[in-house]
């Protein structure tokens, strides 16, 4: 020990010499000082987490700084179902982020329709990527008045507009997966393959042919960094490498290419071009006398409307298409009942493009897609935070600045509701005297409250037009593999293994 009291002893008789920084007295004193201090911050860690999560069921003790962050890289159902199991409320802390997880139905819609104590924060990284601006942000009276303009995109009279584009684009890639499936018959994942479908079909049904054709592949090529960004956790900084900052460019790149959308559609309206596209539809009726509201919007703010929409719709809707096909190819008899309503609703006539009657007649079809939504809901929790304190119970009240978050998952798998829960049952929506149909409360596929999903019908609708073309004019083949029934989490939930399907034309019956 002389040679740490003594700094005139000579220093090749100890090895602590070899760092100056423990070598002196004044050094070990600022050592002191350091652990000091650390010991000091991770003491109040542990004490503001048990202030914060008083009786709720969770750890004890949070792990120092990082808390539940291992968890959270690679989430799975089965740890969210541990989590959920726990308690109606129960509390989690990663990176100091205290988070509070509501698991009963009554919670969920609670949070949902609190506006004045929880704002959607969707994951920490979301404004870097979505923008800080975008609508979708907005909260109280102005995201209300805000999304008010942006109803006439989902009437009636708009979708049938858009089912014509669907119809359109989906015949165009059934065709090249056919082509592809006959140059090579071994089974394939469907998880990039469904996702470019949905993604230009999204894109030309916003847009139209004011995207260019390099444009939508461009945007379809890189949107999946910005999916992977989104996921609940990842390192928050944009830092070129990290997931963020490779987000943060994809959206750049979309961005640039829709805000040209959005000037050509404003340049073929004023020249008494009719819309073709929902930019064309919202510029048509913000043009229209009667219309009461904000109409000054420029390209840029139009852009960041459809941004918001793909974002929407991206992730949600490719997971509903996927389990879909899932779910089809493992139940032949559901199969079955929807080819035959199909035969019925098109009169044998394939060719024909889908509308909106003949959807709205495929009754069987309708509650097939709503009860594969059910049972793999593309999205099993919305993140919020909290804007002030939430007595979210009665003896319990999330901090300010929190992150409390409704479950969606339990609701939908609620026995005392969905008997056999976890079975794929579409008849239970046809019964209108069902115990399914008489609890509308526990189905939040689309949220509730002011930040539901404004795009429902859209999003069925395609679901269900995707589906019908491929039953009435293709076979597939399930290939299990031992993930085919898990489940992967990123922005939204896919089966592990992509779904292996392989393809074949369907002979029709004559």
């Amino acid at each position: 020990m002389a040679s740490v009291v003594n700094n005139t002893v000579v220093s090749s008789f100890s090895p602590l010499s070899a760092f100056p920084i423990i070598s002196g007295g004044t050094n070990w004193s600022w050592l002191y000082t350091t652990v000091t201090i650390v010991v000091s911050l991770l003491a109040l860690e542990q004490s503001v987490y048990r202030y914060k999560k008083r009786h709720l069921p969770g750890a004890k003790w949070t792990i120092p700084v990082i808390g539940k962050f291992a968890d959270s890289v690679e989430p799975t159902m089965e740890k969210y179902k541990a989590q959920w199991s726990s308690g109606a409320l129960s509390a989690v802390s990663v990176f100091n982020i205290f988070i509070v997880m509501a698991t009963t139905n009554e919670y969920a819609r609670k949070i949902f329709n609190s506006p004045t104590h929880a704002e959607p924060c969707l994951v920490y990284s979301a404004k870097q990527i979505l923008l800080p601006e975008n609508w979708v942000f907005l909260t109280g009276k102005t995201h209300v008045e805000y999304r008010k303009g942006l109803n006439s995109l989902f009437t009636r009279k708009a979708l049938g507009m858009y089912v014509g584009i669907q119809d359109q684009i989906t015949r165009k890639h059934f065709q090249l997966w056919l082509e592809d499936a006959k140059k090579d018959p071994r089974a394939k994942d469907i998880m990039m393959t469904a996702r470019t479908l949905n993604m230009e079909t999204s894109l030309r049904v916003f847009c139209g042919e004011h995207l260019p054709d390099e444009a939508t592949q461009e945007i379809s090529d890189r949107y999946w960094d910005i999916t992977v960004a989104l996921e609940l956790v990842n390192f928050p900084l944009a830092i070129p490498g990290t997931k963020v900052y490779r987000a943060i460019q994809a959206r750049k790149s979309a961005m640039k290419w829709l805000t040209l959308a959005a000037k050509r559609s404003k340049e073929a309206i004023a020249a008494g071009q009719e819309p073709q596209c929902m930019i064309d539809q919202w510029l048509v009726d913000l043009a229209n006398p009667s219309y009461k509201g904000r109409t000054d919007f420029s390209d840029h703010e139009i852009a960041m409307v459809v941004f918001s929409f793909l974002f929407a719709s991206q992730d949600a809707m490719s997971s509903g298409l996927i389990y879909g096909f899932q779910h089809l190819a493992d139940h032949p008899d559901i199969l079955e009942k929807i080819r035959e309503e199909q035969e019925r609703v098109r009169g044998g006539d394939y060719e024909k493009p889908l509308t909106m009657e003949m959807l709205e007649e495929s009754t069987y079809l309708k509650a097939f897609v709503k009860e594969t939504l059910r049972v793999k809901p593309p999205v099993t929790m919305v993140p919020y935070k909290t804007t002030k304190a939430f007595p979210i119970s009665e003896d319990y009240t999330v901090p300010v600045g929190s992150m409390v978050i409704p479950s969606i998952y339990p609701s939908l798998h609620d026995p005392e509701v969905y008997p056999e829960p976890e079975k794929l049952i579409p008849e239970r929506w046809l019964d209108p005297n069902s115990k399914a149909n008489q609890n509308p409360r526990n189905y939040l596929v689309f949220g509730s409250g002011p930040h539901r999903c404004i795009g429902v019908e859209y999003a069925v609708m395609n679901i269900g037009l995707v589906l019908a073309h491929a039953a009435a004019t293709m076979d597939w083949e399930h290939e299990l593999t031992p993930e085919s029934d898990k489940v992967q989490i990123i922005a939204t939930i896919f089966p592990k293994d992509g779904c292996k399907l392989k393809f074949t034309p369907r002979q029709q019956r004559s």
